[in-house]
């Protein structure tokens, strides 16, 4: 479960004072794959560096899976963004010269789980998203648009985070491998039990989404 309660982000610009989210109150259960549409400069990005913790709100709380994030230290903060929080980014951020296998491996290693372990879990996972055998070894460059997305998806779901924020996440890909990818993502929130947001300025991703919100000048409705 996602829990916002009336988090604001304001920046100072000369003497004015930018309200780039302001007072965003939001619930996701846990099995939901939410969308957040708005247009550029509506305060998407913040947002959801925000929810990412790679950033503090000004005033507000965030709950994730009843654990206030805004109050965590540092390096509570840097624990919890590897192990409860997956990204999804719309350049898929994938390492050029690893694998498949090895890109959905690499979290769990930095979240220090065995080798034999993270392998099992990341060819899973990569089958999960519709990755076969063969082209688990191939490196990015190998594969398509929207298997690097797929890649990238199971990459989030390494940890078996609490939350996954997506960006963009159909951005570079044409609208039947975007639709497949949010069918993907819907299916996933539910099999693997996590909340899932992705925010996006196209409105026919909102339309495929369990529940949507929009986003204008810093203000969230439904």
């Amino acid at each position: 479960m996602l829990k916002v309660e009336n988090i604001k982000k304001e920046f100072a610009s000369g003497d004015q004072i930018v309200k780039a989210v302001d007072g965003v109150n939001l619930n996701v259960p846990t099995g939901t794959f939410s969308v957040i549409v708005g247009k550029s400069g509506s305060g998407k990005s913040t947002l959801l560096s925000l929810l990412g913790a790679l950033d503090k709100p000004t005033f507000g709380k965030i709950e994730v899976d009843d654990e206030d994030v805004t109050k965590l230290n540092d390096r509570k903060l840097s624990l919890y963004r590897c192990k409860k929080i997956g990204f999804v980014f719309q350049g898929y951020n994938l390492i050029p010269n690893l694998t498949a296998l090895e890109n959905v491996m690499l979290p769990m290693e930095f979240a220090g789980k065995g080798l034999e372990r993270s392998k099992k879990r990341a060819e899973k996972l990569l089958a999960e998203v519709g990755i076969t055998d063969q082209k688990q070894n191939r490196k990015p460059s190998r594969l398509s648009g929207g298997e690097q997305q797929r890649v990238a998806i199971a990459r989030s779901l390494a940890n078996q985070p609490k939350l996954i924020l997506a960006d963009e996440p159909t951005g570079n890909l044409d609208s039947k491998t975007g639709k497949l990818i949010v069918d993907l993502l819907r299916k996933l929130a539910k099999d693997e039990k996590t909340t899932i947001v992705a925010v996006t300025h196209d409105d026919s991703i909102a339309k495929l989404a369990d529940v949507t919100f929009t986003l204008k000048d810093g203000k969230l409705s439904k």
